[in-house]
C-alpha cells in the first residue's frame, strides 16, 4: 500500500470517529437537534454542489481550446460574449435563489428551535465556576428541588430549561438533543428540548470560562416516564440516615467541619448554598462535573486535595485525618 492511500484511509476514518456517541452533532435524538442537523446536511450538500459546480467549469476553462487573443486590434466574438453574459446571468441568478433559499430554511430551522409546549417540565440550571446547579420547578414549593451536575428528563416531554450564570459567561450544550445556549450573568435564557427516546447524553460548556472550561461537562439521563417520576420521588427524600458506624461518624465529621458551611443534605443541620447540594450525591454518576466517576474512593481524593484534581476550583481544601476522611467518604457515597 502507498503512503498516500495509506495517508488518505487514516484522514477518513478519523474524519469519522466524532459521528456518532453520546456527545454528537450529527446523532440527533432530540427535536431541535434534528432539526439543525437537516440543516446542517442541506448546507453541506448545497456547499459542495456549488463547489462541485465552480471547479467543473474551471477545469473546462483551463481545457478550452478557444484561444483567445489579447491583442488590442482583436475582434471580440460576439457569440463568445453572449455566452459569457447567458453564464454570468445564470450563476447570479442561481447565486440568489440558492441564498434566499437557505435563508428561508434556517429561519424555519430558528422557529422549530423554540416551539410552543403545553405542560413542559421546567428546569432552572445556573452555570458557575465550575459545575452546575439545577433546580427542578414546580407549582408546588414541597416538590421544587435541587441537585447537581446531572439532569433527569422523561422521554416524549417537552423540557423548558431556565438558565442563568451566578459568575462568569457558560454556554450550555447537549449536541444530541439541542444547539448551544449562552448563560449570561444578569441576563435569563431559555432554551427547549423533547427527547425522544431514553438515553444518557453528555452536555458540556461551550463558552470558555476560566482554568477548568473543560472539565465543565454534565449528563442528562433521559427516562421513561414512569421510571423518572420514580427517580423524582426519590430526589424529594430527604438525605438517606447513616446505616453503619462509619456512616454515623462521617455524618458527625460532614456538620462539625467546613463541609456544612458550603453545601447542603436535606434532612441535616447541613443546609449552605455555595457548592452543589449532596443530598443524593452518592446516585450521580459523576463528581467534580463529570471529572471522576462517583466511588468512594474518587470521594476521598477530592475531599483531599481538590486543588490537585481541578487547579483553581473554589472547594478549598478541608483539613480532615485519615478516620475522618474515610468517614466522610463512606457517608458521602452512601447518600443515595
Amino acid at each position: 500500500m502507498s503512503l498516500a492511500r495509506l495517508a488518505t484511509g487514516s484522514l477518513v476514518c478519523l474524519s469519522c470517529t466524532a459521528c456518532a456517541g453520546w456527545q454528537s452533532a450529527l446523532e440527533a435524538h432530540g427535536t431541535p437537534a434534528t432539526g439543525l442537523l437537516h440543516l446542517t446536511w442541506l448546507l453541506f450538500v448545497v456547499g459542495a454542489l456549488v463547489w462541485i459546480c465552480v471547479m467543473a467549469i474551471l477545469v473546462l476553462a483551463l481545457r478550452s481550446r478557444a484561444a483567445i487573443s489579447t491583442q488590442a486590434t482583436a475582434t471580440p466574438d460576439t457569440r463568445v460574449e453572449r455566452r459569457l453574459n447567458r453564464a454570468v446571468t445564470g450563476a447570479v441568478i442561481a447565486t440568489a435563489l440558492i441564498v434566499m433559499g437557505l435563508t428561508i430554511t434556517s429561519f424555519w430551522v430558528a422557529r422549530v428551535l423554540s416551539p410552543e409546549s403545553s405542560s413542559p417540565l421546567r428546569i432552572r440550571v445556573r452555570g458557575y465556576q465550575w459545575w452546575w446547579q439545577v433546580t427542578y420547578l414546580d407549582a408546588r414549593p414541597d416538590r421544587t428541588f435541587i441537585t447537581a451536575n446531572e439532569i433527569h428528563v422523561p422521554s416524549g416531554r417537552p423540557i423548558v430549561v431556565e438558565l442563568s450564570a451566578a459568575d462568569v459567561i457558560h454556554s450550555f450544550w447537549v449536541p444530541n438533543l439541542a444547539g448551544k445556549q449562552d448563560l449570561i450573568p444578569g441576563r435569563d435564557n431559555t432554551l427547549q428540548f423533547t427527547a425522544r427516546e431514553p438515553g444518557t447524553y453528555r452536555g458540556q460548556c461551550a463558552e470558555f470560562c476560566g482554568l477548568q472550561h473543560a472539565h465543565m461537562a454534565f449528563l442528562v439521563i433521559v427516562d421513561p416516564p414512569e421510571q423518572f417520576e420514580h427517580w423524582r420521588e426519590a430526589q424529594l427524600a430527604p438525605g438517606a440516615s447513616p446505616g453503619g458506624t462509619q456512616e454515623q461518624q462521617g455524618q458527625r465529621v460532614f456538620q462539625s467541619k467546613a463541609c456544612a458551611a458550603c453545601h447542603t443534605v436535606q434532612g441535616t443541620s447541613a443546609a449552605a448554598t455555595v457548592g452543589p447540594d449532596l443530598t443524593h450525591v452518592g446516585s450521580r454518576r459523576y463528581i467534580a462535573a463529570g471529572l471522576l466517576e462517583t466511588t468512594r474512593g474518587s470521594l476521598a481524593a477530592w475531599i483531599a486535595d481538590p486543588q490537585t484534581l481541578k487547579p483553581g476550583t473554589n472547594m478549598p481544601m478541608v483539613p480532615l485525618n485519615a478516620e475522618e476522611l474515610n468517614a466522610v467518604s463512606a457517608y458521602l457515597v452512601s447518600l443515595k
